[in-house]
């Protein structure tokens, strides 16, 4: 729109308007334009500030954060190092904490096959029922430190389940037939790779549990072969286990509320599971209300046959009877027990002695039929030192057995390399027995 002189007046005040009107409409957009880019600045000014303080607050968050991970570790290092101590301890005591403990035993054996009247065989068995359950408590304890231990060895080998079984049958017959059950094994010549210490504590219990809570009928244990998996089952005719409490009897210290005064702290199931996930064994729990309790453990078969051995009570008799038996040990309440054992119950002809330097003297030209050696003896003398120092002198291996209270793998390696079994404390005659007529006969 443009002026032109030629325009008559009224028609240039008209463009005049006109044009003006359009000039302060485009200073009106102008200001418009220019009020919006002031206030996205001064939203972006604001963001800014927030985002800073934001980021204040996260960087004090990350440094709380590191804090509390340093606390954390801190925390974490300390409760590492008392389960290393209480571990270490447990080791170290053990031997103190057994070893009486173990010469109680011997003499509670000896004094069984001495003539009593009523009153004497009643306190003689609850005096063997005590010592028992503190046995099964401190067994129950250290095994759960071992299996604890990050440190922990297994010595995985064959072991035949017959075997196995007549063992666990010698040594929970007269609990069962206490409580009127029927203990039965069936007969079998599975043999499975394991660790074999660790397996007996598993079967054994499995087969303690089972008596525990089984009032009437029996418990039945043996292998099913499925492919080349051999299943441990042990199934007793108890109460059976609720639905709700399948998952809670496998941690520590948890009973049934069934259990009417049943003995126990409630660790052998927890031990159970422990030893199998360590072993890689699986383990399946099937029940049934008033129908009883099946566990099963998974454990791979290995072909081949094993040897059973003969029967202590069988050939104990006239395997042992006369076989001179040197005896190394410090404990003077040990020495007299096996003195009992030894002579009196199985007819052995005992040497007791204290150290190395003393069986080598006691020796003299006559070497022993075999010698039983606790590991721990005075200062830094061995039971395998001993065992050593007679082969040597006598020129032959002479058939040995080592006892200890510590439930060290390297001390286990150390006997299997000598081809020396290991007796672990407390010593049971009954398996003592067995343990010498292996080698002797």
């Amino acid at each position: 729109m443009m002026l032109r002189d030629s325009d008559p007046p009224h028609r240039q005040v008209e463009k005049l308007r006109r044009i003006t009107d359009v000039l302060i409409d485009r200073i009106d957009r102008l200001e418009e334009t220019r009020g919006s880019a002031w206030s996205m600045f001064q939203a972006a000014v604001a963001l800014e500030q927030e985002v800073l303080a934001r980021t204040r607050q996260l960087e004090q968050a990350m440094a709380d954060l590191s804090q509390r991970n340093r606390e954390l570790a801190v925390a974490r290092a300390a409760a590492e190092e008392a389960n290393r101590s209480k571990t270490r301890f447990l080791r170290a005591a053990s031997h103190d904490l057994v070893q009486p403990l173990s010469a109680a035993r011997l003499f509670l054996s000896a004094l069984t096959d001495t003539p009593m009247d009523e009153q004497q065989k009643e306190l003689t068995e609850r005096l063997s029922g005590a010592f028992e359950s503190v046995e099964q408590l401190m067994h129950a304890v250290l095994d759960i430190s071992r299996l604890d231990s990050q440190r922990i060895e297994f010595h995985r080998q064959p072991v035949p389940l017959g075997e196995l079984f007549r063992r666990l049958a010698a040594e929970f017959a007269p609990l069962a037939e206490a409580k009127g059950l029927r203990l039965s094994f069936a007969p079998t010549d599975a043999v499975v790779e394991s660790d074999p210490v660790f397996l007996r504590r598993i079967a054994q219990n499995l087969v303690s549990n089972a008596i525990k809570y089984t009032n009437r009928g029996g418990v039945v244990v043996g292998v099913r072969r499925r492919g080349a998996t051999g299943w441990l089952s042990v199934y007793d005719s108890g109460v059976g286990i609720p639905a709700v409490d399948r998952n809670r009897i496998f941690d520590e210290f948890q009973r049934l509320g069934n259990d009417n005064g049943t003995p126990g702290m409630g660790l052998g199931l927890s031990i159970v599971r422990r030893a199998c996930n360590k072993l890689g064994h699986p383990i399946s729990l099937s029940s049934e209300a008033m129908r009883g309790t099946l566990f099963r453990v998974g454990l791979p078969l290995i072909d081949g046959t094993h040897q059973q051995h003969p029967k202590a009570s069988d050939a104990s008799s006239h395997v042992l009877r006369g076989r001179v038996a040197l005896v190394v040990e410090n404990d003077h309440g040990m020495r007299r027990g096996y003195e009992m054992i030894l002579g009196e119950r199985l007819g052995m002809v005992a040497r007791v002695t204290g150290g190395t330097a003393e069986a080598l003297a006691t020796m003299g030209e006559e070497p022993p039929d075999i010698v039983l050696a606790d590991y721990n003896l005075e200062g830094d003398d061995t039971g395998l030192a001993s065992i050593l120092a007679l082969r040597d002198a006598a020129g032959r291996n002479i058939p040995a057995v080592v006892v200890t209270a510590h439930r060290d793998p390297e001390i286990a390696r150390r006997c299997a390399s000598m081809g020396v079994p290991l007796l672990e404390k407390p010593v049971r005659p009954a398996e003592l027995s067995e343990i010498l007529v292996r080698l002797l006969s």
